[in-house]
This record gives structure tokens, sequence and C-alpha cells, in this order.
């Protein structure tokens, strides 16, 4: 029985199941041949549309005279499966035969290499996308620019778009995007109006590229100069871009704009609603993201991981236990007490509203733990004064086999700095670089010039200053200055303070301390040398303040 070609191609052109692929292939091995490229790749992509990769493969084995287009579906297939290791076997093995790879094959396996978060890949790639006579090819050149985008290579992906001869809007749109990624503002405004001048019109997605650019609130003006143009382009209509706007003016710190711009939404994602809690929550408007959370909850919007951490974060700002037992429902409820970055977060909030045992409770029932885990709890314990209980916690990690990093020195000898350790601080500082080799940082530091300079130790803590490998900040200046003040050394005092003012000139705090110090020793004239300085050069202390919580 003979089949025509034509019915077959409208086949395989629809949605096939495996079942039908299978019986298409039969039918086609015995009806008609499988030579033509066309008809043999796409009944090729169909297994693997139905996740048969090892049917896919046979057929393509069984191939012998195989075209570009079934190398490049074979690949692809693998690629799209995330199986790097077999799409780059492939890839070379084609190098070795009669046929050469063509601007696709290159273009599937660059983006195979930007999945597999492999920058020498695509170098690799890019190279060999040279030696076949492709540099100029547009389709291969915006896999350059899109992968080198994607991995953080900005300056290599704007070299590639820089020698293209042929820039289509897309392409456009991912190298302003790429400058958005990196914040770099006025590269994307000069890529924007490069954007114009070539005689192409931007879309929705060029602005919301060029929106994503600005970071910081001294690009205000230019932000809302960017908005204008939206408005005047009628460009406000679409969605995506007034979700880019609130996220823009939330960056931007500037609230009231993007709660007006995030009202006029008519169905707000989830991405608007956490550019915008979590910047209110970033900026201390931790009450304010509350209450908009709770707003979002009521619209049966799910928050993402990321979204309870930053709220996590502001209930530890608040020291607010409420919101935070909250959230651990909210936690429990949508599945998320698995993720260990959200556990990190809900056993660090418990533990600075000052339920330790609760944190304790997260911790005890985590199905998985790491490093960071145990980096929050040692820090938590710390904090409440309880040294031994955090050294006892570090040696159990030692014991579970987790690496210890920066992050957990710095935990530990802040719970050693709390409980005035001394001894095992120097032991665990020492160790830090002998046995994990581990280099000192500024934290380190810090913590042990106070533990020091808190036992009376000044010289030695002095001393431990002159050596660091690295130059002191006014953070490790400041620690030794304040051990001064507890044992009345005023003469070392004004040393460091020096020190500080050549860092920090507006640093208030450190001359209020050594103005009391003055005080202290009848020094009145000093004193008010001080005080007056800091009256003249218009500084001011920021106020401490304290507040209770009701349970």
């Amino acid at each position: 029985m003979r089949y025509e070609l034509p019915l077959i191609f409208d086949l395989l052109k629809s949605s096939l199941s495996i079942s039908g692929t299978t019986q298409l292939h039969a039918l086609l091995i015995t009806g008609a041949s499988l030579a033509d490229p066309f008809l043999a790749s796409t009944l090729l992509r169909s297994y693997a549309t139905n996740d048969d990769i090892l049917s896919a493969r046979h057929l393509f084995d069984g191939i012998p005279q195989k075209s570009v287009l079934l190398w490049n579906s074979m690949i692809r297939a693998y690629a799209k499966r995330h199986s790097f290791a077999h799409a780059f076997f492939l890839f070379r093995r084609m190098q070795s035969s009669v046929v050469k790879p063509d601007n696709y094959t290159f273009a599937c396996i660059i983006r195979a290499c930007t999945d597999n978060n492999d920058p020498n890949g695509v170098k690799m790639s890019h190279s060999c996308v040279f030696h076949y006579g492709l540099p100029a090819d547009p389709i291969t050149s915006s896999a350059l620019v899109s992968s080198y985008s994607r991995l953080g290579h900005e300056c290599d992906a704007r070299k590639v778009f820089d020698q293209m001869l042929q820039r289509d809007l897309v392409l456009w749109n991912v190298i302003i995007a790429n400058c958005g990624y990196h914040g770099h503002c006025r590269e994307g405004l000069e890529l924007f109006r490069g954007l114009r001048c070539s005689g192409q019109k931007p879309d929705g997605y060029s602005l919301v590229g060029l929106i994503s650019c600005f970071w910081d609130p001294c690009f205000l003006p230019l932000a809302s100069g960017v908005h204008g143009f939206c408005l005047k382009g009628g460009f406000d209509s679409i969605e995506h871009v007034n979700s880019s706007l609130v996220s823009m003016y939330t960056r931007c710190k500037c609230f009231d704009s993007a709660y007006k711009f995030f009202q006029n939404l008519s169905f707000p994602d989830l991405v608007t609603w956490s550019a915008l809690i979590s910047g209110l929550a970033q900026v201390g408007k931790c009450m304010e993201s509350l209450a908009l959370f709770r707003k979002m909850n009521s619209f049966r919007k799910k928050a993402d991981e990321i979204l309870v951490v930053s709220l996590l974060s502001a209930c530890s700002f608040m020291a607010a236990f409420k919101p935070c037992k909250e959230l651990h429902g909210y936690i429990f409820k949508s599945g998320m007490s698995s993720d260990i970055s959200v556990s990190c977060a809900l056993i660090d909030s418990y533990i600075k509203c000052g339920f330790l045992e609760k944190g304790f409770s997260v911790f005890k029932l985590m199905p998985e733990k790491n490093s960071v885990t145990y980096n929050s709890l040692i820090c938590g314990v710390g904090l409440h004064g309880l040294g031994p209980k955090a050294i006892y916690l570090f040696e159990n990690m030692l014991q579970e086999g987790f690496i210890p990093d920066q992050a957990t020195f710095s935990a530990l000898l802040c719970a050693c700095c709390h409980s005035g350790l001394l001894k095992e601080g120097w032991l665990y500082f020492r160790r830090m670089k002998d046995e994990f080799g581990i280099e000192a940082k500024i934290q380190h530091y810090v913590y042990m010039v106070k533990l020091l300079a808190n036992d009376g130790r000044l010289k030695e803590a002095y001393d431990l200053i002159q050596a660091m490998s690295i130059p002191p900040d006014s953070g490790v200046l400041g620690a030794l200055l304040f051990g001064c003040s507890l044992h009345g050394c005023s003469d070392l005092a004004e040393e460091v303070v020096q020190r500080i003012f050549e860092i920090e000139p507006r640093k208030t705090a450190y001359r209020i301390v050594l103005s009391n110090m003055y005080a202290a020793k009848d020094k009145w004239g000093d004193a008010k040398i001080l005080r007056d300085d800091i009256l003249e050069k218009g500084l001011r202390k920021i106020p401490g303040f304290s507040w209770i919580g009701v349970v």
C-alpha cells in the first residue's frame, strides 16, 4: 500500500503521542523512505517531544547518511533534556564527520553551554564559529550575545553585538536587558538611543529592558524621563511595562509612585507583588510590607521562597514575633518547610525575636541541613550569650561532615565575643587558617580585637591590628576604641580616633566616645572642643531606641 508524503508530513507536524509516533515510524519503514532529511528529523523530534530519547537515538543511529538537519535535531533533543554530555559528544562526532555544523548547530550548542552554566564552553564554541566562517551570521551572533549576557560576560556580549552588521529588535532588546541586569544605566540609555537611531521602533520589551537599568535612587530623574517616554509612546497601557515601572520606582525608593502604579495594574503578577513587598521591607517599612503581603494572599497569589525570606528578614529587623509565627504557618501550609533558605531565615527570625527554643525546633525538624543552617543557629545562640552552646554546635557540624566557611567562623567568633571566651576565640581564630585554610576577613578581626580589648589586653589588640594582612576599617578600630573607653585608656584612644577620622571623617559616634572619656577624666576643655567640632560640621548621631512587644 503506497502512502503520499504530503499526508505523512501533515501527520508529523501535528502533535502525536508516543504510540502514534511509533506506529508512524513503522509505517514509514515499510511504506515510505526515511531518506528525506525533513521526514527523519521531524520524526526524531516527535520522539524527543514524547520524552523517548532512546527511540530517537535508535532512529538517528539507524540512518547511514545523516543530514545536518538530523544532527541538529538529535543534539537539540539531548540539550533540551539537559543531557549536556551526550549533546557535546555528538557535536564532536559531527565535527569529525563529512557533515559540517551550520549556524543552527552552533546556536543550539551555545544555548546548551549557557544552560549548563559553562562560560568556557561558550568561548570554545565562539572560536569554532570563526573556524567555520560564521562570525557574521545573525543567528549564531544572536545566540552568543544572549549567552554571554546570561552568564555575566557583558563585555564579550557587547563586543559581539558591536561587530554585527544585522541587528533585529530581539537582539537590541537582549543587549539592553543585559545592561539592566548588571545595573549599567548610562550604557542602557546609550543602546536605547542607538536602537531608535537604527530606524527600528522599540516595543514593550525594549522599555522593560531599559527600565530595569535603574537601580539607584540617584538615577530617579532619568528614570522619570523614561517613564515620560512610556506615556508619550502609549506604552503605559502594556501590563508588563507598568509592572516594570513599579519595580523601578521601588528600587529607586520612591514608594508613593510605585504604589500608585501598582494600584493601576489590573492583574499584578507575583514578580510585581514581590518587588513592592521586598522593597518596603528592605527600607525598614516592615509593617507596610506585611500588610501588603496579607493583601496579596487575599487575591490568592502564592508567594515564592524568595519573598518569604524577605518577609522573615523584616520580622527579624522589627523583632516582631506575631508576624513571624504567622509566616511559619504559611510556610507549613505552602510546603516550603523543606527549603533550606526559608528554614534558615525562620530560625534567624525566631532567635532575633527572642525565641531561641522555637529556632531550635525548626532546626531539628529540617529534613536536610547544610553549613548555612548551622551558621544561622551558631550566630543566634551566640547573640543570646550562649558561647559554649555555639562551640558545641560547631563541633557537631564538623562531626556531621559539613565544611565551615568564613561565615561559620564569623558566627563562632561573635559567639565567643558575646560570652567573653577569649581563650576559645584565639583557638578558633587560629584553626580557621591552620586547619581550614580560610584567610581572616575584616569581620573576624573585629571580633578578635573586641575580645582582646574588652579583656583589657589593649596592647595585644593594637598589635593584632598592626599585623593585619588587610587595611583595618572603622569597625576594627572602633572595637579597640570601645575597649579603651571601657578601661579608661585615653592616650591610645586619641591615636585610634585619629586613624578612624582618616577613614571616615564624618563618623560621629567615635567623637562622642572620646569626648565622654575626656569628661570622665575631668578634661572638660578637650571634651568641649570635640562637641563643638560636631556642631560646627553639622554632624549628627543617630539616636538609639528600644521598644517592648507584647506576645
